[in-house]
């Protein structure tokens, strides 16, 4: 299902972008490669990817920087590449919009692995068909999440999500009123394959808010935080 799909790899070590494109090749999928931010985040914008291999640390314009301005314009996935002791770039980075994380130094089938999930999660949620009789859609009265074409438009104006952000939020909808705790939505949003820690479950909570109050304060206000436990989305049954 992920075949042919086109990928960019960022760093600005050229023997880690050759390294991770020979394994990403042998899964037939078509790299790119950029050396520093600038380059990276025009290729990026000009160009549709399924996924962004991006290294933190990069001359001139760092990863945080570029995964900022494409938020700006894009929700292609991207996955950081950080080194370790960077934790706090790490949560700056997915709060500029991150789907994942991979420490350096890494195993290269590793970053095939979360290239494969991240693709697996980006196209269960891809547009299906829109002639289908009984489409997929969710309805709130602020709210309307239609899963078979992946949107989701509040107060009638669609909202731009990231897929990890898109899946997060579908995940609570689909089970309102439903406490969660951070532990339960790091296991069943980021899967087995994710190994994060529970600041990543606050920071794309608070991207989904700033989101979604841009266009509509009253859905925003649906992802509720229940303190000391985690969060659910609230819908009022009167």
């Amino acid at each position: 299902m992920d075949q042919g799909a086109r990928i960019l790899v960022v760093d600005d070590e050229e023997r880690i972008r050759r390294l991770v494109k020979m394994y990403l090749e042998r899964e037939d999928y078509t790299i790119e490669e950029a050396e520093d931010g600038e380059r990276a985040l025009q290729k990026a914008l000009q160009n549709n990817y399924d996924v962004i291999l991006l290294d933190l640390m990069l001359p001139g314009m760092d990863g945080i920087e570029v995964c900022k301005a494409l938020r700006e314009k894009k929700a292609t996935p991207v996955i950081m590449l950080t080194a370790k002791g960077e934790e706090a770039n790490r949560v700056e980075g997915f709060e500029t919009g991150a789907d994942d994380y991979i420490v350096k130094p890494f195993s290269p089938r590793e970053v095939v692995l979360r290239v494969k999930a991240l693709l697996r999660r980006a196209s269960s949620t891809k547009f299906l068909n829109t002639d289908t009789e009984a489409r997929n859609i969710i309805v709130f009265p602020h709210l309307t999440i239609d899963n078979d074409a992946h949107k989701v438009t509040a107060q009638g104006k669609e909202v731009p999500l990231t897929p990890k952000e898109y899946e997060l939020l579908l995940y609570m909808a689909e089970r309102p009123n439903k406490v969660f705790d951070r532990e339960q939505l790091l296991k069943e949003v980021w899967k087995y394959e994710f190994f994060g820690d529970l600041r990543t479950v606050d920071t794309h909570v608070k991207r989904l808010r700033e989101k979604l109050s841009k266009v509509s304060a009253e859905s925003a206000g649906m992802i509720a935080t229940v303190w000391g436990v985690g969060y659910k989305f609230v819908v009022n049954n009167d």
